[in-house]
């Protein structure tokens, strides 16, 4: 009697949960709805549910059905959907060939080789082992770049629903919501795994290492480097106590100065981002009183500064004019502060994090480096936060 594809991948799944290599993906592959379908696909993951081809997974055998099953379930642990539609949008074919690299990469380097076996034309190169998404794009456009053919041929084995119907169109609610759900089901699996005896792979590590509120560390960053210095002056007396004809200095609040905004402009910061980052300033800058924000546009050379008030803090979110869209250099910020003889409290640097050089920083002013992507970026100086996004 001939087993159904349907059978079959619930027997997959339960091999899965039970294996220590796999058990962290237990509470993933529970969420949502994975279905055999007779589309014409191999597989297919919105960032929450999963379809598989019935003529496609008919050809596989067991070990590689459960590759493919552990391949979009781990673009859902990932969260790939959510945080790369943007590149998406730029490339999709880069992207969700990025993707893949990152998800098989995982399931390559599994102990255990014979329980997971990459169907034909899975994407694979030892090379990108340990290496983000993001990581992967931008090694993959530079050569498409240098020779628009190396990456003829790139094709996916799945299809992801980036856009449209995927969880990247879900509110910022809902997908905060789904990323904490997915958050969850990993840690209770962490649990599962280790007692039996399994290890989590570094990108999942990654992803669950405990988030710090950047806001909070922005505005403590910021309060402590622009707080004035109280100081008793004789140019004015103290108003109410002349009223007695008594003459006493008041208290002087020294002049809060300047903050220097230096944002990465290297192709990788979007409109979200900057949205987000520059609605936090606003209410920075309202708590602190600077003097003025300096905002420099930078990406191996900075490219243009724009200068704001307190006449126009809450308008920065609609004058912001971003310029640039190179490579990425931080070394031309500090150079750029010096040559141009910019005497700052305080340098916030907002940037992806993907430089490949140590950046020359020949400055002493305190420096917060908000980085969005690259939980390892090569810093020369100050406070290293991982921005997280609400969406």
């Amino acid at each position: 009697m001939s087993i159904t594809q349907e059978t079959r991948l619930k027997k997959a799944h339960v091999s899965l949960m039970r294996h220590s290599e796999t058990a962290l993906y237990s509470g993933i592959i529970m969420m949502g709805d994975s279905l055999v379908v007779d589309d014409d696909i191999t597989a297919y993951t919105d960032g929450v549910n999963k379809k598989y081809g019935r003529k496609f997974i008919e050809n596989l055998n067991d070990s590689e059905l459960r590759a493919l099953i552990l391949h979009e379930n781990l673009h859902v642990a990932l969260k790939h959907i959510q945080r790369f539609d943007k590149e998406f949008k730029q490339d999709a074919r880069l992207t969700n060939a990025s993707a893949d690299y990152v998800v098989n990469d995982i399931i390559v380097n599994l102990e255990d080789k014979a329980h997971c076996v990459l169907p034909k034309g899975g994407l694979y190169d030892e090379k990108y082992h340990n290496w983000s998404v993001r990581e992967v794009y931008n090694d993959l456009k530079q050569q498409q770049d240098e020779n628009p053919q190396s990456t003829d041929g790139l094709e996916p084995m799945d299809e992801h629903g980036f856009g449209e119907g995927g969880t990247a169109s879900m509110s910022a609610e809902e997908q905060q919501a789904l990323s904490t759900k997915i958050d969850q089901a990993l840690r209770e699996g962490g649990i599962l795994a280790s007692r039996m005896g399994g290890k989590t792979p570094k990108t999942i590590l990654d992803l669950l290492e405990p988030k710090v509120d950047w806001r909070t560390v922005l505005k403590d960053f910021l309060t402590s480097a622009m707080r004035g210095t109280d100081e008793y002056t004789w140019r004015r007396y103290n108003k109410r106590l002349v009223a007695n004809d008594i003459y006493m200095p008041s208290m002087e609040d020294e002049q809060v100065g300047e903050i220097v905004v230096a944002i990465d402009t290297s192709g990788s910061i979007g409109d979200r981002e900057l949205t987000e980052f520059a609605s936090e300033l606003v209410s920075v800058c309202e708590l602190c009183s600077p003097e003025k924000v300096r905002v420099l546009w930078w990406d191996t050379e900075v490219h243009g500064e724009q200068v704001f008030d307190s006449g126009n803090y809450q308008q920065i979110n609609h004058l912001l004019k971003p310029q640039g869209g190179g490579g990425t250099d931080p070394s031309c910020i500090s150079k750029y502060i010096a040559s141009e003889n910019i005497t700052a409290q305080a340098v916030v640097v907002f940037t992806d994090g993907y430089f490949w050089d140590m950046p020359e920083w020949n400055i002493s002013t305190e420096t917060l480096w908000l980085v969005t992507e690259n939980t390892t970026p090569k810093i020369p100086t100050g406070k290293v936060i991982k921005q997280e996004l609400k969406a």
